[in-house]
């Protein structure tokens, strides 16, 4: 059986954007929801952001392979978005360190980049 969508390039990016648009949502709920239920969190809030914004890295150049400078700029500026967001609820606290634990996630994930693009041959389009 031979699977025509994976010869399709931009078809072959559907469900990685799916996916990428996903963690997104989950992200910003998690982000201004009161409280991130225990069994979510990694236990200090900046690991968190970091695992998060390294996953959702990896999932927006998985995602859009051959713009990956666009999801980058764009998860940033969700970063920034968050902690206004957060400054707006009565319930959660704003911090720029957030956004600078952001930025590592986002330059971890690009570190391992390389492998990850050898390990899901899909994604090297």
């Amino acid at each position: 059986m031979k699977l025509s969508f994976l010869s399709d390039p931009e078809r072959a990016q559907r469900p990685w954007r799916l996916v990428f648009v996903a963690g997104l949502c989950a992200t910003l709920v998690l982000a201004l929801v009161p409280s991130v239920p225990e069994a979510l969190s990694t236990g200090w809030d900046k690991s968190n952001h970091v695992l998060a914004f390294f996953v959702l890295t990896v999932l927006g150049c998985l995602a859009f392979p051959r713009h990956r400078s666009v999801p980058l700029a764009l998860l940033v500026l969700f970063g920034v978005a968050i902690e206004v967001l957060q400054a707006l609820t009565p319930t959660r606290q704003s911090d720029w360190h957030d956004v600078v634990a952001d930025v590592i996630g986002i330059v971890l994930a690009l570190l391992v980049m390389p492998l990850i693009l050898r390990l899901v041959p899909a994604a090297r389009r």
